[in-house]
């Protein structure tokens, strides 16, 4: 899995930023769209020309793979398809490049705002340990939600090749995901979306230049969710009804159960 030719050539042209230098946003404005790979040497030829590019020995795209974990009532799809106040995330993330591994989980905040917590993991990905158990009961009541009576089980894999560019006038990200594919834990589901790259703004504040560019190309935040689209395509028996025009519009075969 790798990324298309012309989107490296578009960041191998950009200047290098360590990962030591990038803000950590872990509190943030996330707006999500969806694009044909053939449209982002466009999107990043059009950005400020401050616009630098994540590189960690001499790379600038990174593996991805997220375990998204749920209760078996699915109570963090149903919250976000539901579109509830008090939803939430709970995934392990592995960076495949490096092996680093992070338990994460992320609610909302006021206005939108998504507010990611993470720790260190060094279990089995597979298996959530009562160390990251505990600290997402921790963050989750935090935040108002109380699932400490309920257990957790992987519902979802997702990988993908990632790249980070680092916006210096609004001090905001942007990563372009590409060859992304979802799985199913148990192996009964696995799809493709090559023809197709997620595009996210992330940002302490509203509407960055990023997202500024990307409306006058014509392209508007959608609600795509790599857990919540991904689950609805390969379940679907799920309510899906908040993700259907996504899928419809941009990942079509995986409605009519080929192979994206």
């Amino acid at each position: 899995m790798t990324a298309p030719a012309s989107l490296d050539t578009a960041v191998g042209l950009l200047r290098p930023v360590g990962l030591d230098e990038l803000p950590p946003l872990l509190t943030r404005l996330d707006r999500k769209y969806v694009l044909p790979p053939a449209d982002l040497p466009l999107l990043l030829g059009g950005l400020d020309e401050e616009v630098r590019a994540l590189e960690i020995d001499g790379e600038r795209q990174f593996g991805y793979s997220s375990l998204y974990y749920d209760t078996p009532g699915l109570d963090a799809y149903r919250g976000a398809a539901r579109q509830r106040r008090r939803r939430f995330k709970l995934r392990i993330r592995t960076y495949l490049d490096s092996g680093a591994r992070f338990v994460e989980v992320k609610t909302r905040g006021p206005r939108g705002i998504t507010v990611k917590h993470r720790m260190p993991y060094d279990g089995d990905p597979h298996r959530l340990s009562p160390a990251a158990r505990a600290y997402a009961d921790t963050v989750l009541a935090g935040a108002g939600i109380d699932v400490r009576h309920l257990p957790f089980h992987p519902a979802l894999t997702t990988t993908y090749r990632r790249t980070t560019l680092y916006l210096p006038a609004s001090d905001s990200r942007l990563t372009v995901d590409t060859g992304l594919t979802w799985s199913l834990p148990d192996g009964t589901g696995e799809l493709h979306a090559p023809d197709r790259a997620v595009v996210e703004t992330k940002a302490g504040r509203a509407g960055s230049g990023a997202d500024r560019l990307l409306w006058s190309l014509r392209h508007r935040p959608c609600p795509v969710s790599k857990y919540g689209t991904g689950l609805a395509a390969l379940r679907p028996e799920l309510p899906a009804n908040r993700w259907l025009p996504v899928l419809r519009r941009h990942f079509p075969t995986a409605l009519d159960g080929s192979p994206a």
